[in-house]
């Protein structure tokens, strides 16, 4: 049976004594260390209030579309399932009626709340939810005299959610840092000034009604929860041209002063980067090739436990020129498949993210921001940051994705964490400030916005800045310390669980397979009496049939849609469209001609002249 980790025991200890009415607190708030595994608190709560009667549904709200389908697996997870004995689903939802669709409850994204606030509202109106919101910090409060340096589409956000925040019956918030990059409080957080200092805003832990769990790397490390992380720094010279268009230069990133930022951006799109890139796909492949060994896998055979790259590219231009490098390095018969690419422009991203998530290969993947937030695949052991970001939530996530234990990666001591990434001052910072702070606190003056980087310039104004070249020169490692404090065995899964969504689109898939099947039967046979029709026509008749598309259906209504089409013949009921106002104007739009009336049920067919 899995193992409860200390805060997660915590929070199930909270859930559990607001069930019994034993105490006041309706927020909780987890800080967790990015890795130290916040996905598994909303099940541990959800389950406990929802058998209490304390709340009706759960409803998860996550930064991105992506890890939609990550927060559905949590609660259909079988181990944990049996060991909690719970039985609730929930499922990742679009914007539409019926979010939950005769489940438990439902996920959704900041971007869909702000597209349509009022539907999310009338749900939480209609019942008593559980709201759980992952990484919380993306949220600034709102109404702050602080407004300069956050962007319109997070004040959106946060104006959407707070309504939500304030009609839910309980509240779990959840973050791998309790600090912005821009100074500002986060949404919902109690804050206080600590001792008088009138120029800072720490979190207070004794707010009444709050509840406040911390998981530092400290204590994950402890607990074996993450993996201690090993920096693989890359030095080098970097030449190029300034605003002035006047030749700039520094010996080495590592002593860029003042240029640092100037100097990074022209490492991450010249030498310097290839060199970097090369370094990490080649420790990569030497781990993978060692691990095999040890498994007795053939070479150049896939599998899991073996280790895999990750790679975050300053922008899509410069991830694609990466893709393309990487698939050099490899045989063009396994180029394609072992490396991938996601970024936001490519409509399979988010199938390529789920595949290198779950399946041994692609090996390598590609990516800008999509990939590096909340990602859960604890195959990764190499990351290659090729990012000019450098604030300490953003680049504490990065480095998380090869911190998870691999349950099919061998002993704990053997498995590792490795994040190469430019040596530049900047970076410094951040391994200082993880090794130091907590990030609890958040100032209160007006701060001005972070200085433009020229990756951020208008494209129809000419570059400040224009890279010549770059040289990688040294290369050094160094373990992280496990950092401060916050005020069991590893098991097989074996395959992913079906979550609602993937199984709501296998039976939509499996209706319309029913349906095209029925559509050429009857047209071979002969069995439609005025001429052919086509799929439009059998699906529209499907819809006045079950009172509701398909797409709009819940599982059980979809189950019976599939049990329905295996007993009857939608020719029987054409007659159901022929005077629908609706359907003829959808197929004359089709370029179709609108069925004629059909004779009605128990009229004997006349065969058609072939």
């Amino acid at each position: 049976m899995p193992q409860l980790r200390s805060h997660q025991r915590l929070v199930a200890g909270i859930a559990q004594a607001i069930a019994r009415q034993e105490t006041g607190v309706r927020d909780v708030l987890a800080a967790v260390t990015p890795g130290g595994g916040k996905s598994l608190l909303p099940v541990l709560m959800g389950a406990r209030l929802f058998d209490a009667g304390v709340i009706d549904r759960v409803c998860w709200i996550v930064p991105r579309d992506s890890l939609r389908r990550q927060a559905e697996e949590a609660f259909v997870d079988p181990l944990w399932r049996d060991a909690l004995g719970h039985s609730m689903a929930l499922r990742a939802a679009e914007n539409g009626a019926d979010l939950c669709r005769g489940l438990q409850g439902y996920i959704t994204t900041y971007q869909a709340v702000a597209a349509a606030p009022d539907l999310h509202l009338q749900e939480f109106q209609r019942h008593r939810y559980l709201i759980a919101i992952d990484e919380l910090h993306h949220l600034p409060a709102v109404g702050d005299t602080d407004q300069l340096t956050t962007g319109p589409e997070e004040t959106s956000w946060s104006r959407s959610i707070l309504p939500l925040l304030e009609s839910a019956a309980a509240r779990l918030l959840m973050s791998g840092t309790l600090e912005r990059a821009d100074g500002r409080p986060i949404l919902w957080l109690p804050y206080r000034a600590p001792h008088g200092v009138r120029k800072m805003r720490e979190i207070d832990f004794k707010a009444p009604g709050w509840a406040i769990v911390g998981y530092s790397r400290r204590q994950a490390l402890a607990e074996k929860a993450i993996l201690p992380v090993t920096f693989g720094a890359m030095d080098g010279s970097a030449t190029w041209l300034d605003a002035e268009r006047t030749t700039r230069s520094v010996e080495a990133l590592s002593r860029a002063g003042e240029n640092s930022r100037d100097a990074l951006f022209t490492a991450l799109r010249t030498g310097f980067a290839t060199a970097m890139l090369r370094e990490a796909f080649r420790s990569c492949r030497e781990h993978r090739a060692k691990r095999r060994a040890e498994l007795k896998l053939p070479g150049g055979s896939d599998g899991k436990g073996l280790g895999k790259l990750l790679v975050i590219a300053p922008d899509q231009d410069t991830a694609r020129s990466y893709l393309d490098t990487l698939r050099g390095w490899m045989p063009a018969e396994q180029a394609g498949r072992m490396v991938r690419l996601a970024i936001s422009e490519s409509r399979d991203a988010h199938e390529v993210v789920a595949s290198f998530r779950l399946r041994p290969v692609p090996s390598i993947l590609v990516s800008v921001a999509m990939a590096y937030e909340g990602l859960d695949a604890p195959a990764i052991t190499h990351v290659a940051c090729l990012t000019h970001i450098r604030s300490r939530p953003w680049l504490e996530q990065a480095i998380a994705r090869a911190t998870r234990v691999d349950p099919h990666a061998g002993p704990y001591d053997q498995q590792r964490a490795l994040i190469y990434h430019p040596a530049d001052e900047l970076f410094d910072r951040f391994r200082t400030m993880v090794e130091t702070q907590q990030g609890i606190r958040a100032l209160v003056k007006t701060r001005r916005p972070q200085h433009e980087l020229p990756l951020e310039r208008a494209t129809d104004r000419e570059p400040e800045v224009i890279p010549l070249e770059s040289n990688a020169t040294a290369l050094s490692f160094a373990v992280v310390a496990p950092g401060p404090d916050f005020g069991g065995p590893a098991r097989d899964h074996g395959e992913p669980p079906v979550t609602p969504s993937a199984a709501e689109h296998y039976l939509r898939q499996r209706i319309g397979q029913l349906v095209a099947a029925q559509v050429i039967e009857d047209e071979d046979n002969n069995l439609v009496a005025d001429g052919p029709v086509g799929y439009h026509t059998y699906n529209a008749v499907l819809k006045r049939l079950m009172n509701k598309a398909r797409s709009a259906m819940s599982l059980s209504e979809l189950e019976a849609t599939i049990g329905w089409l295996e007993r009857n013949r939608l020719s029987d009921h054409l007659h159901l469209v022929a005077e629908d106002p609706q359907y003829r104007w959808s197929s004359r739009r089709r370029g179709y001609a609108p069925q004629r009336p059909a004779p009605m049920p128990g009229t004997p067919r006349r065969p058609t002249t072939p």
